[in-house]
């Protein structure tokens, strides 16, 4: 393990959190508020993270596979470490655990949240946490690559460890900063056409910049109570619904739509199976609900929103799912675990390994129907190696077992099933509302310290997939080469 390099990268990372935090104290300085907090906080990062520098000058610069998980595992850890100071330090959230879930949630792009009184909260405070929410959605560690310059050797591991998917780690173009750096154009010009359409719809300037980092990072965070359902505009719900599942879609096919090739996001395999499900679940839930709103029109409306709000773990509501019919509840839950697509802002397994692991159990039945046929897993036309499906099959068999392992710890702080069970599968699967205490009109702040912590444990393991947050706990992973 190249331990200085991994120190130096994090320095790194830490005085790029430091420059970030200028956009919320500039914001604190216009509406008068203490910029303390922020400066403190600023001041921190710039210092550590220059100590941290400091630690290589000329030696080994070589990062491999277990360097880039490493370096991905800790930055997250570090950059909401000191993300949660400005809400301790001010006072908005006194806790150090309760400020780090929110930090965590909002840098994951979970959304699950502590707060229930929005109004005490100074708006530089809510826009560093809606701001989280878009510094997390495409990639800590892609903002970092697309910013400073690294070799080559070094950010594709980074790359790699950090990117959601089966088939993640592709490079868009020979270099990986110019990968990066195309990554976040498009990410920053989708975000840029939603903060206008969101102006037309009556939004003030701080409102529309909050609610779409929150839909940029499909993360979910609002600004009061109430949420998109305090607006009350059925043109701001279609807005963000339409932004929601735009950024629930895999970012290379955006590249090739530039290129021209319009074919690739319509023939995407991915994509079709994505829409489909939105699709058919929107109609499923609108039926299934139009005893609660009277009209068709408006039940199509509240599940369109909520369907594209799920599966693309953004978790915005304009109504209280949570009182539902069972059959909508279940379908949604079942819409959490399988999210969007691959290489998207969003969270949960991902449409294509459901794909890949349909495509492989009809394999097995076919192979015990005649033994000696030889079946390849294809997706998109293309036969998938036999690693990327059997890697598949461990992520799907460690996610299960992480959640119903972690969900029976979340149960001994006393809360009925639905609540403790889908506050699971919210944090884990990076959606923030669950049912039940933890449903959209609810909060996370009834769960103790422990378990808080444990959460935001999944959230990370959710955000990263896995792997990076896991080999922190094996011990080969952190010997010398």
């Amino acid at each position: 393990m190249n331990i200085k390099a991994v120190l130096n990268t994090l320095g790194k990372i830490l005085q790029v959190e430091a420059g970030l935090m200028l956009l919320p104290l500039i914001v604190a300085l216009i509406y008068r508020e203490d910029p303390i907090p922020f400066l403190i906080t600023i001041g921190l990062l710039i210092v550590i993270g220059t100590l941290l520098t400091a630690v290589l000058h000329k030696g080994d610069h070589l990062i491999f596979e277990r360097e880039g998980f490493l370096i991905v595992a800790l930055s997250w850890v570090i950059m909401s470490v000191f993300g949660a100071l400005p809400f301790v330090i001010s006072g908005a959230i006194p806790s150090f655990v309760d400020a780090f879930f929110e930090t965590v949630s909002g840098f994951t792009t979970t959304g699950s949240t502590i707060l229930t009184d929005f109004s005490v909260i100074d708006k530089s405070l809510l826009f560093w946490r809606s701001f989280t929410h878009w510094i997390g959605g495409m990639g800590v560690l892609v903002f970092i690559m697309a910013l400073l310059p690294m070799t080559n050797s070094r950010s594709v591991h980074i790359l790699k460890a950090e990117t959601t998917g089966p088939t993640k780690g592709g490079k868009l173009v020979p270099k990986m900063r110019s990968t990066a750096t195309i990554l976040y154009i498009i990410y920053l010009a989708l975000t840029v056409i939603e903060v206008i359409l969101l102006l037309f719809g009556g939004m003030t300037l701080f409102e529309a910049l909050t609610y779409s980092f929150a839909t940029a990072g499909t993360g979910g965070y609002g600004i009061t109570a109430a949420g998109v359902a305090g607006f009350n505009s059925p043109y701001i719900n279609i807005v963000i619904s339409v932004f929601m599942l735009l950024f629930g879609v895999n970012f290379n096919l955006y590249y090739l739509v530039l290129l021209g090739n319009w074919r690739s996001f319509f023939k995407n395999e991915e994509n079709r199976w994505y829409f489909a499900i939105v699709g058919i679940s929107t109609l499923f839930i609108a039926f299934n609900i139009l005893n609660l709103f009277g009209n068709f029109a408006e039940s199509l409306m509240h599940s369109f929103f909520q369907v594209a709000s799920i599966i693309t773990t953004t978790g915005f509501a304009t109504a209280d799912f949570a009182l539902w019919p069972t059959a909508s509840q279940f379908l949604l839950v079942l819409l959490m675990l399988i999210g969007a697509s691959a290489g998207s802002t969003g969270g949960a397994i991902k449409v294509s390994r459901i794909i890949i692991l349909l495509k492989s159990i009809r394999r097995s039945i076919h192979k015990m129907i005649r033994p000696n046929q030889v079946e390849v897993v294809r997706l998109n036309g293309s036969p998938l190696d036999e690693e990327t499906v059997s890697t598949t099959h461990t992520f799907f068999s460690l996610y299960m077992l992480i959640l119903f392992g972690s969900g029976l710890l979340v149960c001994l702080d006393g809360f009925d099933f639905t609540t403790s069970f889908t506050a699971t599968v919210a944090c884990l699967c990076n959606v923030g509302p669950g049912l039940g205490l933890v449903g959209p009109m609810g909060s996370f702040a009834i769960f103790s310290a422990p378990v808080k912590l444990l959460l935001s444990l999944l959230m990370l393991l959710g955000r990263l997939e896995l792997f990076s947050i896991v080999m922190l706990f094996f011990p080969e992973a952190w010997r010398r080469r």
